[in-house]
């Protein structure tokens, strides 16, 4: 069995290859912070995006899409306002949170806007 973080890692990558081919800038991978941390920092369009990415292999786990509740999309907000402003971001840049998740080995969901900004 591989190790989670290397699985994680090429899962990732395929979130990045992904967006990229949607026409996602990729700005930032695994930006950490005391506050926690977020997987891909991209930028659409006129969007600042925040994405989560969650793998799973098959739903025994769940669905990959349960695992970012709300304690989670706490983190990756307060996370999200340290890169901002340690970015030198203005307050009104306009900014997304999306989820990928991904099930097996070829199925990709992508929600746009997942969840709303909360400190």
């Amino acid at each position: 069995m591989k190790n989670k973080r290397k699985v994680g890692a090429d899962y990732e990558k395929k979130a990045v290859e992904y967006l990229q081919q949607q026409g996602f800038s990729i700005l930032e991978q695994n930006f950490y912070s005391r506050c926690g941390e977020i997987d891909i920092i991209a930028k659409d369009e006129r969007y600042l995006v925040f994405v989560e990415v969650k793998y799973r292999s098959n739903t025994s786990c769940g669905n990959p899409l349960e695992a970012v509740n709300a304690k989670k999309q706490k983190h990756i907000c307060r996370t999200a306002f340290y890169f901002c402003v340690s970015h030198g971001y203005p307050d009104t840049t306009p900014c997304r949170f999306d989820v990928i998740a991904m099930l097996g080995e070829d199925e990709i969901v992508h929600i746009k806007d997942a969840f709303s900004f909360q400190l």
